[in-house]
């Protein structure tokens, strides 16, 4: 579930050609079965571009499109007992998104581009990347509050004060394209975008 969900994080960030993945396994995880998690991985990276896609077919399907497929296990130490990092390359260069399951059992995003990170995959998310500049929060927060959207949870991470900043925003509900709109034309926004995936399965 966690590749499957960091591959599908990723595919639904990548707008230009896709021309290589790289799918990195730390801790326990290495112990696993990786051939099915890497299969995992590479139909939720490749599910916004081709709907019917799946854990079967997607391995092919990438090969028949030219993407290579790396796959890349580390026994060694690990900041957590199982990381997932995927790792897409396209013309605009290479984006990384790392994942981990904690003792909960919900997969969590603990790195996005180098910068640290504690979020889980909600239904209806918004990806921003930022400058990390005071006011941001509060003009992003009063956009949506006036558009009725109610937030759920709200992460952000930076790489440097006052440098560039990631936001990961759990909504309720859908994102009208006006209300991306204004969230795109705020000051220090460099981009915007949705993203949504699956709601977990009740655990037993």
């Amino acid at each position: 579930l966690l590749a499957e969900r960091l591959g599908s994080f990723a595919g639904q960030l990548t707008e230009t050609g896709l021309k290589k993945v790289q799918i990195a396994y730390e801790g326990q995880v290495t112990q696993m079965k990786v051939k099915a998690l890497t299969s995992a991985g590479i139909a939720g990276l490749l599910r916004p571009m081709l709907q019917d896609i799946n854990v079967v077919s997607a391995p092919l399907v990438a090969k028949e499109r030219g993407i290579a497929i790396e796959e890349v296990t580390r026994e060694g130490h690990c900041d957590y007992e199982s990381l997932i990092t995927i790792t897409v390359e396209t013309e605009r260069g290479p984006r990384g998104v790392s994942g981990t399951v904690f003792a909960d059992g919900r997969p969590r995003i603990v790195n996005i581009k180098g910068i640290r990170m504690d979020a889980e995959f909600g239904r209806s998310m918004i990806y921003i990347t930022n400058l990390d500049k005071p006011g941001f929060i509060g003009r992003f927060s009063s956009t949506l509050g006036e558009a009725g959207i109610n937030i759920a949870t709200f992460h952000v991470g930076r790489e440097t004060p006052g440098g560039n900043a990631i936001a990961l925003i759990e909504i309720d509900g859908e994102l009208p394209a006006d209300v991306l709109a204004k969230v795109r034309a705020l000051p220090q926004v460099q981009s915007a975008r949705t993203l949504k995936f699956d709601p977990l399965p009740p655990s037993s």
